[in-house]
C-alpha cells in the first residue's frame, strides 16, 4: 500500500500530463498549441462512436479539411447516417472500400440531404451525387470507387469539389 506522500508525489506528474494533453482552443474552437503527438486513443464521434479522422479535399486550388467519421466494416457502413438530424459544416463521414467498385448508395432513414462524393483509387472525385432525405433511389458512382465521402447537401458545390478534385485521408 502506498503512503500518502508516495501518492501525492505520483499524482502530481499525473495531473500536469492531463493538462498538458487537453487541446487550447480559441473561441472558433481551432487550436493555437503546436501539434500535439499522436494520441493513444482515436478520436471517436458522440453520436455514432466510430473514429474522427481528417479528410483534405483539395478544389481549385483550395484545401477543405473535413472531419469524417470513418464507416469501416460492413455494419457501420449499413448504418451510415441513417436517423441523423444533424451534422456539422466541416463534418463528414467517409467509406473507404476494401477494392474499388461501383458504388450505390440509398438515403432510407436519413434525414439529412447530403453530397455523395465518390472517390476513385487514385484519390481523385468522379463524381458527386445528391442525396435525397429518405429516397429509396440508387445515388451510383460513375466508376468503381475507392471510397465515398458524404457531406452536407450543397457543400461540394459552395466548395467547388467535383470531378478531378483530390482527396486524402
Amino acid at each position: 500500500m502506498l503512503s500518502f506522500i508516495t501518492r501525492r508525489f505520483l499524482a502530481a506528474p499525473l495531473a500536469a500530463m492531463a493538462l498538458l494533453a487537453m487541446p487550447a482552443c480559441n473561441a472558433q474552437g481551432s487550436s493555437n498549441a503546436a501539434p500535439a503527438e499522436t494520441p493513444s486513443a482515436p478520436q471517436r464521434h458522440p453520436v455514432s462512436g466510430l473514429e474522427v479522422i481528417p479528410v483534405t479535399v483539395t478544389a481549385d486550388g483550395q484545401e477543405h479539411v473535413f472531419m469524417a467519421e470513418v464507416a469501416r466494416t460492413p455494419e457501420q457502413q449499413a448504418q451510415g447516417m441513417m436517423y441523423r438530424e444533424e451534422m456539422g459544416p466541416m463534418e463528414a463521414m467517409i467509406f473507404p472500400r476494401p477494392q474499388p467498385r461501383i458504388a450505390s448508395f440509398w438515403m432510407k432513414n436519413t434525414p439529412l440531404p447530403l453530397d455523395l462524393i465518390f472517390i476513385g483509387a487514385d484519390g481523385k472525385v468522379i463524381n458527386v451525387g445528391y442525396g435525397e432525405p429518405y429516397s429509396e433511389g440508387r445515388i451510383l458512382s460513375d466508376a468503381p470507387a475507392a471510397a465515398v465521402l458524404e457531406v452536407n447537401a450543397g457543400v461540394a458545390e459552395q466548395l467547388g469539389i467535383g470531378p478531378g478534385a483530390s482527396v486524402r485521408w
